[in-house]
Formats: structure tokens, C-alpha cells, sequence
């Protein structure tokens, strides 16, 4: 068992919404899905970081990330929330998240699957 600060924060589909319908700078929501993924539909606000094709994304140089991605690297202070679309993936991300030094990671473990059964705000 992990100590508790090893350990992910959960969020439910209300704590994600929340954050979508109120975007701060301390909280990122981070896709983990594939681009292809991304591309056909996403939460809205959230930046793709293809965690099965660029595993070590999170671990590159702010300057790198950003030649990669198109963007800047989420700050290692802030709090960043994995999802894909079942949950499986945006848990592996989460422990890496934890390996390059993140402390405040969170999983929406339902992901898009259960953004979707509840009509969430980018879905078709």
C-alpha cells in the first residue's frame, strides 16, 4: 500500500464538470488518449498528452514538450487530472506524472466513457 500522498485524487464526473464550467490556471485536465481519439471528441479545456505513443512526455525538458506538443508543459505545481477513455491509461499516466515529480495528480477514473453516459459539456 502507498503512503497517502502516493496516492491519486479522484474525481467524479461533478469535480471534472466543475472544473470545465470554471477553467482556473491551478488545475489542468489532461486527455491521454491518442490524437485520432482526441481529435473525434474531448472535455472540453483539456490538453492531449498521448500517453501509449509519447510515454515520456511528461519527463522531456519544458522546451522540448513544447516542440512536441504545441504547447507548454503543465508546471509541476499545479494540479493535473488524467483521464482517457475507460480509466486505464490515464492510470498509468498518473503514476508517471508521480515518477517526473508531479505532486498533485488526480485520475477522473470513469474518463470519457463516463463523461459521455452523463452528457457532459464536447460530447456528441
Amino acid at each position: 500500500s502507498f503512503p497517502s500522498d502516493k496516492r491519486s485524487k479522484v474525481y467524479e464526473f461533478q469535480d471534472v464538470l466543475s472544473i470545465v464550467e470554471n477553467p482556473s490556471s491551478s488545475t489542468i485536465l489532461i486527455d491521454v488518449r491518442e490524437p485520432a481519439e482526441f481529435a473525434a471528441n474531448s472535455i472540453p479545456t483539456s490538453l492531449n498528452v498521448p500517453i501509449t505513443s509519447q510515454p515520456d512526455a511528461l519527463l522531456l525538458s519544458e522546451e522540448d514538450f513544447e516542440d512536441r506538443f504545441g504547447f507548454q508543459k503543465p508546471p509541476k505545481e499545479k494540479n493535473v487530472v488524467f483521464f482517457c477513455k475507460a480509466g486505464v491509461r490515464s492510470s498509468a499516466a498518473a503514476q508517471l506524472a508521480k515518477l517526473a515529480g508531479y505532486t498533485k495528480v488526480g485520475e477522473y477514473r470513469g474518463s470519457w466513457l463516463d463523461w459521455e453516459r452523463n452528457g457532459g459539456p464536447g460530447t456528441r
